[in-house]
């Protein structure tokens, strides 16, 4: 009987663990990480010792292509990074334990490409504007094209300050104004 016992008590064990690392892959897909490499993250995070690409393959059942892909887009994050354990000759990779600092980099990365591709197109986009405005003589179409150069230096004035933000996160400043969270049981 106790070994039935032990058993429903691993089973409800692996499925707690199952059910928050399918949580992980989903709120990771927020930041453009596909949901399978949020489940090797989660699967390399509550595992208790380093992993082969081969120990990844095995836990989530896919190719090892696939998980090499992974892991070296987690290794590009530094939510993943490569471990050392003698005596193995394979590569093991062990996950970043700081999500603060996984989520800054993650986040940073990211908002930053987004944010500098925008200010770039909205400057192309009022620099082609101007040129359209000087080439026409209709008023209607030249007060339309000043409103829109409004707007678009409104949203270059938003993404400089999305820029500093993302500057905020990005260099740890964030935290005198939001503290980590400390360990709790």
């Amino acid at each position: 009987m106790e070994g039935k016992d032990e058993q429903k008590i691993h089973e409800a064990y692996e499925e707690t663990i199952d059910k928050f690392i399918q949580m992980i892959a989903k709120n990771m897909s927020l930041y453009g990480i596909t949901p399978s490499i949020g489940r090797l993250y989660g699967k390399i995070y509550f595992n208790e010792a380093p992993m082969t690409l081969d120990d990844m393959r095995e836990a989530l059942e896919m190719s090892k292509t696939s998980m090499s892909t992974g892991v070296r887009a987690l290794t590009e994050m530094k939510m993943v990074e490569p471990a050392f354990k003698k005596g193995v000759r394979k590569d093991l990779y062990k996950s970043e334990e700081n999500w603060y600092k996984s989520f800054t980099t993650l986040f940073g990365n990211r908002w930053r490409h987004f944010t500098e591709t925008n200010i770039e197109e909205a400057d192309e986009a009022v620099e082609t504007l101007l040129k359209i405005k000087n080439q026409t003589t209709d008023e209607e179409c030249i007060e339309r094209i000043e409103h829109d150069i409004e707007r678009l230096n409104y949203a270059k004035n938003y993404y400089k300050w999305l820029m500093r933000f993302i500057q905020v996160v990005e260099s740890g400043e964030i935290f005198d104004y939001i503290p980590r969270e400390e360990q709790s049981d």
